[in-house]
């Protein structure tokens, strides 16, 4: 948005957004159909497993063999490449990137209040605001078929998609800026729209609450550390869990100086606020582990260090994650950042209501590899969408679709994207007609991906 559009009012905004439609109609969202010169899926997914750990890559293919949701889980390059051949309005927010059903989830504010909200920030980058929507509504259509629903209830969940991101940002761009900042979905009123669900959403949504109440600091050391001789260290699980002073050679051990670490932390120390510096001075960094995660992610450099302070069973656990070029970038305008992890950093604390107090980055001085920093599964929790019937996932997809609205809100022009929507059906049909077709092209894209591991062109192991 240019500083003219901001100054502008919001009806006229509003009216910009309108007008719109004469450029893009609405219905032209609702067309799927592959280009001819469509880059081969499997082709792509190798494409982006370059310089990523390649004794991981067969975890990573084979938890996308699981199904054709997971399959859509870990292809977020596939579905960018095929929304760049798709109509575009213009309007530009932060995308997410990757805004399929699972990257939601409940977690801690710094007051250690619960909210629910965006959580994966990956691939975000700015875009227009309609490719988060479709990929949203299309994780609905496929996880709906992988719960076993039918088609016209398929449907009706993608179309519960639209409706409520619709519904939020007219709600949005008549509140005042402030309103929409500080706006965010408290744990307590999701738990309330489920219990108006159906039995079986409320079960999974308070067991979603729990399971993130369970998840502190405390239960992540005992689950993850170990005390020997009186010293606390990351314990090993291979190929999942391994202390890095067992996965570096010799030679590399030798490179790594003390300066070299101290200079990792100080860097990120120095992208983080004063206040949070002052904190972090009190612990030093005891172990380092590389830990294996998630399905999309899988291969990247992802590890845990151990913090710890100066009074017995003070200590916590950080993750620093991998970051490298979104899979957005190579579709939309070019934009200078620092470096890749701070995007992720800058575009997180941007998009979500609260951020974690220990989000920083940093770039390893030796391999040149770009770290964001979080703390690991503080208070986090995620609903397991296999077990809510047909009542209970379309409650949940309106409260993601809410929560994407609002992070939209904050980063575009609300009056000028709720203009283009309108208060009709129109857009919430073609959507669904996207998911749909879309889903349809996952399926054939997934069983290509089997196709490529039986072939042996891919290397998959299940079960890890």
């Amino acid at each position: 948005m240019s500083f003219n559009d901001k100054m502008s009012t919001r009806s006229e905004r509003r009216e910009k957004g309108k007008a719109l439609r004469e450029q893009v109609p609405r219905d032209s969202h609702g067309v799927w159909v592959p280009s001819p010169d469509r880059p081969d899926p499997v082709s792509l997914l190798q494409k982006q497993d370059k310089g990523r750990l390649e004794h991981l890559l067969p975890i990573k293919y084979g938890r996308m063999l699981e199904s054709a949701f997971t399959f859509l889980r870990g292809s977020a390059v596939v579905m960018t490449a095929d929304l760049a051949s798709t109509p575009v309005t213009g309007l530009e927010v932060k995308l997410c990137g990757d805004a399929h059903l699972l990257n939601f989830g409940v977690f801690a504010t710094p007051e250690r209040h619960l909210v629910f909200d965006v959580n994966d920030f990956d691939e975000v980058f700015p875009g227009p605001w309609e490719w988060d929507l479709k990929r949203l509504a299309a994780s609905a259509v496929v996880a709906g078929r992988d719960n076993g629903f039918s088609d016209e209830v398929n449907r009706k969940l993608a179309e519960a998609v639209t409706d409520a991101y619709r519904n939020a940002m007219i709600k949005l761009a008549r509140a005042p800026a402030l309103d929409v900042w500080y706006f965010h979905v408290d744990v307590d009123k999701v738990l309330e729209v489920f219990d108006r669900s159906s039995r079986g959403a409320r079960k999974s949504a308070r067991k979603m609450v729990k399971k993130a109440r369970g998840h502190t600091h405390e239960q992540t050391l005992e689950k993850l550390t170990e005390v020997v001789d009186g010293r606390r260290r990351i314990l090993n699980d291979p190929p999942l869990l391994v202390r890095l002073s067992e996965l570096l050679t010799e030679e590399q051990k030798a490179q790594m100086t003390a300066q070299d670490v101290e200079k990792m932390w100080l860097d990120y120390l120095a992208s983080l606020p004063v206040e949070r510096r002052l904190l972090l001075s009190r612990f030093q960094i005891s172990g380092v582990a590389l830990r294996v995660g998630g399905v999309g992610s899988v291969g990247t450099r992802c590890f845990i260090a151990l913090l710890e302070g100066g009074a017995e069973g003070d200590a916590l656990i950080l993750q620093l994650k991998e970051a490298g070029p979104s899979v957005l970038e190579p579709y939309l305008p070019k934009r200078d950042y620092g470096n890749h992890a701070e995007r992720v950093v800058v575009g997180q604390r941007l998009m979500q209501a609260a951020s974690d107090i220990f989000l920083g980055w940093h770039e390893s001085p030796l391999s040149g590899v770009q770290y964001y920093w979080r703390q690991l599964k503080d208070m986090k929790g995620s609903i397991n969408v296999a077990t809510l019937d047909e009542a209970g996932l379309e409650t949940y997809l309106k409260v993601c679709s809410v929560c994407l609205a609002r992070a939209h809100a904050r980063t575009g022009d609300a009056s000028a994207i709720s203009g283009y929507i309108g208060k009709g059906n129109s857009l919430v049909k073609a959507i669904a007609n996207f998911a749909v077709a879309y889903a349809d092209q996952n399926e054939i894209d997934y069983k290509a991906l089997v196709e490529a591991v039986e072939s042996g062109k891919i290397t998959a192991e299940k079960g890890i």
